[in-house]
């Protein structure tokens, strides 16, 4: 046989050798069967203690990978777990490595290489990677693509099946952050059902609500390949990774299909929430201390009332368009309680003697200088509870209370869409008729948090 025919059939040999089939896997470069894992997860978290810590200790820490940038909803993070099903913690590292799901796919097990990396916290949650300075601050940063198969090894096994934590929205613990979690008879709030699932080019945060009416904010990016499409109707489960910002907790979804909605909404909710019972009691603006100034609101229910998709509006004087709004949807209020909203809270306690329970801060609601006209607007955008009329300056009338307050009268049991004067009494400085001109002084004119 002449030498080329030889050489073009070793060569057929060695490709038909090689692939075993049409659906073979990509290889593994980073294959390891060698090393052990030596620490936790909880260990490593220990070892930081306040500062920028390097680890220079030969300590090799076993996981896998939860999540994928595949669909563009994770970028420059590889989430990791400490179990491929029922995992008890989980940690961020920081890669700058673009389609990171080709080299660690989900439920990739890998060990991680710690010596070298820098272990820190950013906005309350642990994260490793390289080190990122900027203005003099030295903080955990990226870790080069280069440096990434030094420190972040496949394990030789083929990708396992990953199984989510199955867990309650209300039995969310921030140990579980960079975990993959299933919440069960959950849906997208009526309010945001017609919304895509981000806003192009803009993080965007929709919320998911269960049965019990608890909510979590599910974290979505504008650079996601789903970011334009609507958001599913009907109720089922919802997967994702946990993941925080100090004391507040998301859902990062992988791609739509961790959203898997296939039972009908959940009965009676979200219009629940539309109930005249929550309403204003005390507007406050003390003659001797503006940072005083606060609002009080009173709920008279008897089952608890989370306040997701509610909020205050204020218009100044007399416009006819929103100058000011406060979000109370991180309240929660049980039955008969008071929610008392400071413009400043230390200022309130110092003067009051007690934390308020919102500081909405300045030019905001609750930093009205009496003249202004307030109201209390549910998830669908109906005015609940009103105070004074848009488009009339309060100075002069009867809903007036500049350097003064407004009291409900305790006979009022329920919110008004409709300002009424009778329902209140009004202290001020130049108020109209059946107000009371006399401006009052906190703190010994005031009982925030009372109906008296």
């Amino acid at each position: 046989m002449p030498v080329r025919k030889i050489a073009i059939a070793i060569t057929l040999l060695l490709l038909h050798g090689c692939i075993k089939s049409e659906d073979f896997d990509t290889p593994n470069k980073n294959c390891s069967a060698t090393l052990a894992p030596n620490t936790t997860f909880k260990a490593v978290k220990e070892l930081y203690k306040g500062d920028l810590l390097l680890i220079t200790e030969d300590l090799i820490l076993e996981g896998f990978v939860i999540s994928s940038d595949q669909a563009g909803n994770f970028f420059g993070t590889i989430h990791l777990q400490d179990a491929a099903e029922n995992p008890t913690a989980g940690i961020q590292l920081l890669v700058d490595l673009r389609s990171s799901y080709l080299q660690y796919p989900l439920g990739t097990k890998v060990l991680l290489k710690l010596k070298g990396l820098y272990l820190g916290k950013q906005k309350g949650v642990f994260v490793l990677g390289g080190t990122f300075a900027a203005f003099g601050t030295t903080s955990v940063g990226r870790l080069p693509a280069l440096k990434i198969p030094e420190h972040l090894l496949v394990v030789c096994d083929n990708p396992v099946q990953l199984a989510p934590k199955a867990i309650d929205l209300a039995d969310i613990d921030s140990s579980l952050t960079s975990t993959l979690v299933q919440f069960s008879r959950v849906e997208v709030i009526t309010a945001e059902q017609d919304s895509t699932y981000a806003v192009a080019e803009t993080e965007t945060t929709r919320t998911l609500i269960d049965c019990n009416d608890i909510t979590i904010k599910l974290l979505n990016s504008g650079y996601a390949n789903f970011q334009a499409q609507q958001l599913p109707s009907g109720s089922g489960t919802a997967t994702g990774v946990l993941v925080r910002e100090r004391n507040n907790m998301f859902l990062a979804i992988r791609d739509t299909t961790d959203l898997f909605f296939t039972q009908e909404e959940c009965p009676d909710l979200i219009t629940e929430f539309t109930t005249d019972s929550f309403f204003f009691t005390e507007l406050a603006d003390p003659n001797n201390n503006a940072d005083a100034r606060f609002i009080e609101l009173y709920y008279a229910g008897n089952e608890t009332l989370p306040l997701e998709g509610w909020s205050i509006v204020r218009y100044t004087n007399a416009n006819t368009e929103v100058g000011a709004s406060l979000d109370l949807s991180e309240i929660t209020l049980a039955p008969n309680s008071f929610l008392v909203i400071a413009k400043d809270a230390l200022e309130f306690e110092a003067t009051f003697g007690f934390a308020p329970n919102l500081e909405a801060g300045s030019n905001s609601p609750a930093d009205s200088n009496g003249d202004d006209n307030l109201f209390l607007i549910d998830p669908f955008g109906t005015v609940i509870d009103a105070f004074g009329r848009i488009g009339e300056d309060g100075t002069g009338t009867n809903h007036e209370f500049e350097d003064g307050k407004a009291v409900r009268s305790l006979a009022i049991e329920r919110a008004n869409s409709t300002y009424d004067f009778t329902e209140w009494t009004l202290y001020n400085d130049t108020g109209d008729s059946g107000t009371i001109n006399q401006p009052q002084n906190a703190p010994e004119d005031y009982n925030p948090g009372v109906r008296d």
